[in-house]
């Protein structure tokens, strides 16, 4: 107390007293003068006590008695101003402990006259309670008397006196109590003796009590005297007292001070003795409530007595149930019965509602909980409490449900259960929400068939907050709302659980940590059933061998009712909170039964978890068993008959999904709730944290998940997780969002579920794995026969469990991979398919785990893993082949290096696959052998690489997929790339291997077997892969042979320098021989049936829409590979010794290729003859030092091989030969071979050139529409091919051979092109271009004469031949060859696209030849085999048909190139003609000329109608040309040439000089179409030669003058029908044409004059003279004519007339004549 002793606080304390005494002394000055006297007295008392002692304060202790005096006389006053004066005084006294033990007596005293005064009530009570508090020296009789003072004030007529009062009077007893604890707490080190109680005897003392605690047990004596309604011993004074306010003191007391009664054996008895009596006689609901001594009534009326006192009661039971258990055992069995019997429905609502209250203060103490099962239920013979008290709730919570609550009427239930149509009704109308349209949010609630009700908040979790145990100040009953009860005795439920749960799961755990520590040994005995799991494990803790039992015994005791009352409420609930917390309990105590090894209440709780998953009435049998059996078992308790209620039908939950039901059958649709959906939540997370405990019932859980999984929709995933997806058949899954959300998270539940089973112990995970393999066999079952969506469940999950497992995979992999190789090879695609799914992600997994020891060194454990995938082979199903090889591809992708003797499995299970098995399996197949070939190679054995190439090989060979083979093709070739990168290695290693076998062989006397034998083991490899990709050259699919055709060529081309030399006979026999008959037999026989399209949508080009064309490119392809070959590999083949028989069956191959009727066959057998053409004779290297000398004299070099490669070089590709010799020549020396060898391979091959060309270009016998008829391409090669040829063969070549050539050349001009061809080889008509085919033909008759120039005499006889080869060609030009019978259209009327033949414009060609026959003439003119062939004759004899067609030439530049060269010709031979005139050889020349001057100046042909005049003058200048010949090349040498030719040469010219008019003209070109230049010069050139010379013949002068006469004659009788015409027309104008005519007579006329004039006079006739002047007259008549352009014509004419004009004769006289 040092606030109140401190210097400073006695100063103001003194202070203070001496302040009150004087106020005192004032106030009592006039009426009370003892009192002032007593006061001032007080004044000195303390200042002498001050001025005496130092310890002031004890001081005033001892004199405390006359201290107080003073205010104790002033209290007596009565006088309410002094009295509170003088209380404060005391009050303040009393704080600071000054008051003595005598004082404190005299001071109560004086309070108690107050109070029977009634005065200062408040202040009274104030002053006891300050006195008590402050200090202990109020006790034994004061004590009492100050509390009997606070009582009585409490009984007073005023409301604030009583509260006050009441209040104090709690506050004294409870001082009262602290005061003997904290006596206690002082005696506490002192050891008591017990004494031994002395029964009853007396009440009054108890003699061993220490003072405080003698006090405390006087007061609660007569605290149980008083509410028993008898006399207080200690009390004395009380007046009156209420039962209920008793009942609150004693259970004050009871619930603040227990340790006072259990430390003290008197205060035990009182509790035996006194308080359980007491209750137990107020609680039989019979007793009424008894009036106390006094004879005032008790305030509450009398007809109800019950709920305040029972109230109160229930608490005072509470308290000692919860405090004094361990005192009062068989009482409080007493009590508990009776509050379970409280719960009866026969009992008042209020009733219940306590009751529940009061039970659930006990649930929420799992200790006690606990002794109450070992002190009842595990005793022989006594009531099973705990086991009732859950019971009891059990069945309050049902009989809520079936009798009809007062406050629901939403259904009027009768005794049947509940009214089937309002039920119906009301689970239409939207149960348990009220008024939804008003935004009312939804009430939680239970609703059961009909019956509604609410879900209140009514207490904390864990804590037991009661409300109307709390109602102390009601006296009526009060009105319990609708649910109440419910609401508690869920919460007693669930706290029930988590207590006994966490109290026994705690315990255990500490048992476990013990065991664990204590014993090493026990993991290893695992033990096999469930009920020693635990115990194994906690045999070594004493503790937990005591405690097993009662855990036991609680969970047997309590499990039937908590199962019973959970599964009706989770039914019922329509609230997520409250199902959630239904489902927590259900789990802790499924969970904590399997901890236990209970397993039959295990399995019932968990059975119930499963039935809320699902919907309601789901047939599933495994939970139906279980339920059946349990209902029979154990659901009628002694006493408590508590029915398992089953699910009501009518949900009324928001259904979030509608699914199908997952059975044999599926009957329509159902539907699952947000409950199924909780509960579902709630059996994953059982299984997730609880998977260790639950043995077998892995089986219902598993069950379970798989229906709702099924109905949820939810399809495996990757490694096995499920994911939403749709169902595949019947109506489809509807999701709400709602359940959309959710779904995610539950699919991650499942997945960790399966993920913990890591740490599941061995036996757990078996149990799980055993579940779920006969999962699948059902599901398996269920889908055999059909092929609906079965249930992939259980596949999914053995997946997940062996994948988290994979650190001891040994131990489940033979069960698993064994079931699941079961499963893929069921009938039904979707489980087949997931089976297989699981097989490979598990095997995979296998592979890349890292395991300990490493794969690569637990070679067991690797095949253990890889043999499930070679098993899988066995299964015929394509989808999991498809599996089992991206398995395999996946497995190479990350193991690939390290699969060592794995490879021929692995490689094994890509072969396996067949051509039938379907496109997609062979790609996949396919994939992994790319990624072996890509990747592996090098890692593997080299005695796997045979496999691959036979592996590799197959693949080529499947008629699948084409890309596959053409691909595999591509691998063959990078597999051959590889031999070749590391070829040294491989072939180091198959040695070896090599030797080892050869070494078995010998030991057991056999051969060793292998294809290709005698050749080395590394060539036989080579040979294996030409052999397969010759085995692709003939696949039916002409990609393929293609592909591997190229293939085949470029390895050989590449590699082939690995080889031997010996197995280079075997390449080329064996393998390209072999397979160029093949390829020529199957192109042979190949179908000519048009092929519609390449499958698909693929169209087939029309080159290759036969199967006949798709072969031919084939052939082409070997063909020229095999050329290729001879021809770079020459200087290999030509030492094997057979090279010429080789040679000759290459030939004979070309040929058959050449002659094939296809012209891409052909064509490309000519490229390949041209390609072995190529080959150089090898060269004498005279720089070599290594060969022989000798060799370098006997080898003849034949004159002109080296020019062969400078002709040659035309032809050649630039990497061809002559690089590839260069190449290998810097190696190896060429082979010098024998040059006789070699001219006769050139033979053989001049033979197979002509054969080929003579074939080819004979016409055909009959004509029709199939007809072949080779090409221009074909033709063009075949005859390019000769230059070549003949440089090898010049030396040799005979006018036999060139007849031959001749025969050729000429036929293939003759071949007509087909009209879809013609397009890309003909230019548009109107171009003048050969072809390439004529350019070829030609450049080989070049060569020809080339080679004859500088050949040698006897070579020179072969030049007319070549002219009449060349003079054939240029009559092309008029009359195109015929071809056979064939008809042939002109290439305007050819259809494109239709089967017709198009004759080529051979005109460009024709006047070609004609230009080399000019050339070659100008050079050979003087040639004897030329004069003496008649070679000129010859020319002009072919130059005579284009120059009389003219006009009517196909091409106009054919006769005007005529004209020209035969100009050209004439100019060179004419001379030589002359020369040999003697000779007569040129006698038959002159007539034919004759005849071509004749058919040329006068043709018979007209000219086009839209010839333009500029043309025409032109075409009129090359008549003038002709005639200016003969003007100076013929006629002046006349004496050498024959007469008769003159003459007819004089009549030419006549014929031309008389123009003739031709009528066809239109008027306008008349004047020009009159050769007028040409007439003149004809008539001229006449005169010339008329008059210019002597005449040697008297014909040839008539010829002349016949000519004039005729002449003058027409020009007379032209102008005299002139102007007769012109006089009659009058102002018309003539027609152009007669005036054209006139115009050309009057020019003639002047010509004529002019002549005359050149002439010698003796040389002209004088008749003529006599002519021409007659026409003057005639003359002058036509000067009046119109026309200017006649004027002009005629103003010319008469001019020269003036030399006729002399002086008259003499004879003439006087002017007349």
């Amino acid at each position: 107390m040092s606030g109140t002793s401190s210097p400073e606080a006695v100063k103001k304390l003194l202070e203070n007293m001496q302040g009150d005494l004087r106020g005192l002394s004032l106030e009592c000055r006039k009426k009370f003068p003892p009192v002032k006297e007593a006061a001032e007295s007080g004044i000195i008392k303390v200042k002498t006590i001050v001025a005496r002692n130092t310890d002031i304060l004890a001081a005033l202790k001892e004199n405390s008695s006359e201290v107080v005096q003073p205010f104790l006389m002033g209290c007596g006053t009565k006088e309410p101003k002094i009295t509170q004066l003088c209380l404060a005084a005391i009050q303040r006294l009393m704080s600071h402990e000054v008051v003595s033990e005598a004082a404190a007596g005299n001071i109560i005293n004086m309070l108690w006259q107050l109070m029977e005064n009634s005065l200062e009530e408040l202040k009274l009570l104030q002053t006891v309670l300050v006195l008590l508090t402050t200090n202990t020296v109020v006790h034994d009789e004061a004590l009492s008397k100050a509390i009997v003072l606070c009582f009585r004030l409490h009984f007073t007529k005023d409301n604030i006196t009583n509260n006050t009062a009441a209040a104090t009077v709690r506050q004294v007893v409870t001082v009262v109590f602290e005061r003997v604890v904290a006596e206690d707490e002082r005696y506490k080190d002192t050891i008591e003796q017990p004494v031994a109680v002395q029964g009853n005897s007396n009440r009054r003392s108890v003699s061993t009590l220490k003072p405080c605690a003698k006090d405390a047990y006087m007061l609660f004596q007569d605290l149980c005297q008083l509410v028993n309604a008898d006399a207080p011993y200690w009390l004395v004074g009380m007046t009156e007292m209420t039962r209920t306010f008793g009942l609150e003191l004693l259970e004050s007391v009871l619930n603040d001070f227990p340790q006072v009664f259990l430390q003290h054996q008197e205060f035990s008895f009182l509790l035996k003795e006194r308080v359980c009596p007491l209750v137990i006689k107020l609680f039989s609901p019979n007793i009424k409530f008894r009036q106390g001594s006094s004879a005032s009534s008790s305030p509450a009326p009398v007809e109800k007595p019950y709920f305040p006192i029972c109230m109160r009661l229930l608490r005072v039971v509470s308290v000692l149930i919860k405090q004094f258990y361990s005192l009062l055992v068989t009482e409080c069995e007493i009590f508990l019965s009776l509050l379970v019997k409280f719960l009866d429905a026969d009992k008042p609502q209020w009733l219940r509602a306590v009751a529940v209250e009061s039970i659930h203060r006990l649930c929420v103490q799992p200790q006690l909980l606990r002794s109450f099962c070992q002190s009842y239920d595990m005793k022989q013979h006594s009531t099973k409490i705990f086991r009732d008290i859950v019971n009891a709730l059990g069945s309050f919570i049902q009989s809520l449900f079936l009798v009809t609550s007062t406050g629901n009427t939403s259904a009027t239930p009768n005794q049947a259960g509940s009214n089937v149509a309002g039920s119906a009704g009301s689970a239409q109308a939207t149960p348990g929400v009220l008024g939804m349209g008003g935004g009312a949010t939804v009430l939680p609630a239970f609703e059961y068939r009909g019956t509604w009700i609410p879900i209140l908040n009514v207490t904390v979790q864990g804590s037991a907050k009661a409300t109307y145990l709390e109602m102390l100040d009601k006296v009526e009953p009060p009105t319990i709302p609708e649910g109440y009860a419910m609401s508690v005795a869920f919460h007693c439920l669930l706290d029930l659980v988590r207590g006994i749960t966490t109290m026994i799961e705690g315990e255990l755990g500490e048992a476990e940590t013990v065991s664990q520590i204590t014993t090493e040994a026990a993991s290893s005995s695992a033990q096999s059933s469930e009920k020693q799991d635990l115990q194994s494990v906690s045999d070594q803790s004493d503790k937990d061998l005591v405690s097993r039992p009662v855990w036991e015994e609680m969970v047997n005791a309590c499990w039937c009712g908590l199962l019973a009352a959970l599964s009706l409420l989770l039914d019922a609930s329509t609230d997520e909170a409250a199902t959630e917390n239904i489902l927590k309990a259900e789990l802790t105590m499924a969970a904590l039964c399997g901890r236990l090894g209970l397993v039959t209440s295990r399995d019932a709780f968990i059975t119930a978890i499963c039935k809320g998953s699902l919907p309601p009435h789901y047939a599933l049998t495994v939970l139906n068993s279980t339920t059946a059996a349990l209902s029979s078992k154990s659901y009628s308790i002694q006493g408590q008959n508590v029915q398992m209620i089953s699910p009501s039908s009518e949900s009324h939950q928001q259904v979030v999904a509608v699914g199908q039901p997952l059975a044999l059958q599926p009957q329509g649709t159902v539907m699952l709730t947000s409950k199924n959906i909780q509960c579902m939540r709630t059996l994953l997370s059982l299984a997730h944290c609880h998977g260790a405990v639950l043995g077998t019932s892995w089986q219902l859980v598993l069950a379970t998940l798989q229906h709702l999984v099924w109905i949820l929709g939810l399809k495996p995933g990757v490694g096995g997780a499920l994911k939403p997806g749709r169902a595949v058949e019947g109506p489809s899954t509807v999701l709400t969002t709602a359940v959309m959300t959710d779904l995610p998270v539950i699919s991650n539940i499942l997945s960790r579920l399966f993920e913990s089973s890591q740490y599941l112990d061995d036996v757990s995970l078996h149990h799980l794995i055993n579940a779920l393999c006969s999962l699948s066999l059902e599901a398996m079952d269920m889908a055999y026969g059909n092929n609906k969506e079965p249930s992939l469940f259980a596949v999914a999950k053995l997946l997940e469990t062996g994948l988290v497992n994979m650190h001891r995979i040994e131990i489940l992999w033979r069960p698993l991979t064994g079931h699941l190789l079961e499963v893929c090879q069921h009938p039904n695609s979707r489980m087949r398919e997931w089976g297989a799914e699981a097989l490979t992600s598990l095997i995979k997994a296998g592979l890349m785990f890292s395991h300990d020891p490493p794969l690569s060194q637990n070679q067991r454990l690797q095949l253990l893993l890889l043999n499930p995938l070679k098993e899988l082979s066995n299964i015929s199903h394509p989808d999991i082949r498809i599996k089992q090889l991206e398995c395999v591809l996946q497995i190479l992708q990350s193991q690939g290096d390290s699969l060592g003797p794995g490879w021929p499995l692995v490689l094994g299970v890509m072969g396996a696959i067949r051509s039938d098995q379907g496109e997609s399996l062979i790609r996949t197949a396919f994939q992994c052998l790319q990624l072996v070939v890509t990747d592996f190679l090098p890692t593997m054995p080299c005695t796997c690489l045979q496999i691959v190439v036979e592996v590799a090989g197959s693949f080529g060979l499947h008629n699948q997929e084409l890309n596959i083979s053409l691909t595999s093709i591509g691998l063959l070739w990078n597999i051959s790339d590889y031999f070749f990168q590391r070829g040294e290695i491989i072939e180091k290693e198959l040695n070896k291997e090599e030797a080892v076998l050869q070494k078995q062989a010998e030991e057991k006397g056999v051969m060793l077997n292998r294809p290709f034998h005698p050749a080395p083991p590394f060539d036989c490899l080579w040979l294996c892969l030409y052999a397969k990709l010759g085995e692709l050259c003939v696949d039916p699919r002409p990609a393929v042979r293609k592909s591997a055709g190229q293939t085949l060529f470029s390895t050989i081309a590449a590699h082939g320098t690995l080889l031997q030399h010996s197995t280079w006979h075997t390449v080329i026999w064996k393998v390209l021989f072999h397979l160029l008959n093949r390829v020529r037999e199957s192109s042979t026989t190949a179908d000519k049936e048009k092929i519609e399209s390449g499958g698909g949508n693929i169209l087939i080009h029309h080159s290759r829409d036969t199967a006949e064309k798709q072969w031919a490119e084939t052939w082409v392809l070997t063909l020229a590979g095999v050329a290729r070959i001879f021809n770079t590999r020459r200087y290999l083949l030509q030492p094997l010794g057979d090279f010429s028989q080789a040679w000759d069956v290459l030939l004979d191959h070309i040929q058959s290729a050449a002659l094939s009727k296809n012209n891409e066959v052909s064509l490309a057998a000519l490229k390949s003859f041209q390609e072995i053409l190529q080959i150089v004779s090898p060269v004498r290297d005279s720089e070599k030092p290594d060969t022989p000398p000798a060799l370098n004299v006997s080898v003849p070099v034949v004159a002109g091989t080296t020019t062969a490669t400078s002709l040659g070089r035309s032809f050649m590709r630039t990497d061809s030969i002559g690089e590839r010799i260069g190449r290998y020549s810097g190696s190896e020396p060429p082979v010098i071979t024998d040059e006789i060898e070699d001219l006769n391979l050139w033979w053989a091959a001049w033979n197979s050139w002509y054969r080929i060309g003579s074939e080819s270009t004979k016409p055909p016998i009959t004509c029709d529409k199939l007809t072949f008829i080779p090409s221009q391409p074909f033709l063009t090669a075949l005859i390019q091919i000769f230059p070549a040829l003949y440089q090898h063969i010049k030396t040799g070549f005979s006018m036999d051979d060139l007849q031959k050539l001749g025969v050729i050349l000429h036929g293939a001009v003759s071949v007509p092109i087909s009209s879809d061809a013609s397009p890309f080889i003909l230019p548009s008509y109107t171009e003048a271009v050969l072809t390439s085919l004529q350019e070829a033909v030609l450049t080989a008759l070049d060569v020809l004469q080339k080679a004859i120039c500088v050949g040698s005499e006897n070579m020179q006889i072969m030049y007319p031949a070549i002219f009449d080869q060349l003079l054939a060609f240029v009559e092309f030009s008029c009359k195109p060859p015929q071809y056979g019978q064939l008809e042939t259209k002109h290439i305007a009327n050819a259809k494109y696209n239709q089967a017709e033949w198009v004759a080529l414009n051979y005109v460009p060609f024709a006047e070609r030849s004609l230009e080399v026959v000019v050339d070659l003439y100008q050079k050979t003119a003087c040639h004897k085999a030329v004069v003496n062939e008649k070679v000129l004759q010859n020319i002009i004899k072919t130059l005579r048909i284009p120059l009389s067609l003219k006009y009517s030439c196909p091409s106009e530049s054919t006769w005007k190139l005529a004209v020209s060269s035969l100009l050209k010709v004439l100019s060179i031979g004419l001379p030589v003609a002359r020369q040999h005139a003697s000779s007569g050889k040129f006698d038959s020349m002159w007539p034919e000329l004759a005849n071509t001057f004749e058919d040329f100046l006068f043709t018979k042909s007209t000219p086009p109608d839209n010839l333009s005049i500029q043309e025409f003058q032109k075409n009129e200048s090359i008549d003038v040309e002709v005639v200016q010949l003969i003007s100076t090349e013929i006629l002046p040498y006349a004496n050498f040439i024959p007469k008769e030719f003159v003459g007819q040469i004089m009549t030419m010219l006549n014929k031309g000089s008389i123009h003739s008019q031709s009528s066809s003209f239109t008027e306008a070109e008349i004047d020009i179409r009159m050769r007028e230049e040409f007439s003149k010069v004809c008539f001229e050139t006449l005169l010339q030669f008329s008059f210019s010379n002597k005449v040697t013949t008297p014909q040839e002068g008539y010829i002349s003058r016949m000519a004039l006469s005729v002449l003058l004659k027409r020009s007379q009788d032209v102008l005299h029908r002139y102007i007769e015409d012109e006089r009659l027309s009058g102002k018309c104008p003539l027609p152009r044409q007669q005036v054209t005519e006139i115009i050309f007579v009057l020019k003639a006329v002047s010509t004529l004059i002019d002549s005359l004039k050149k002439t010698q006079p003796e040389n002209v006739d004088g008749n003529t003279w006599a002519q021409v002047i007659a026409l003057y007259p005639t003359l002058v008549e036509c000067i009046t004519c119109s026309s200017s352009e006649v004027c002009s014509a005629l103003k010319e004419a008469l001019v020269p007339f003036k030399d006729f004009m002399h002086p008259p004769a003499s004879k003439v006289q006087n002017g007349e004549s």
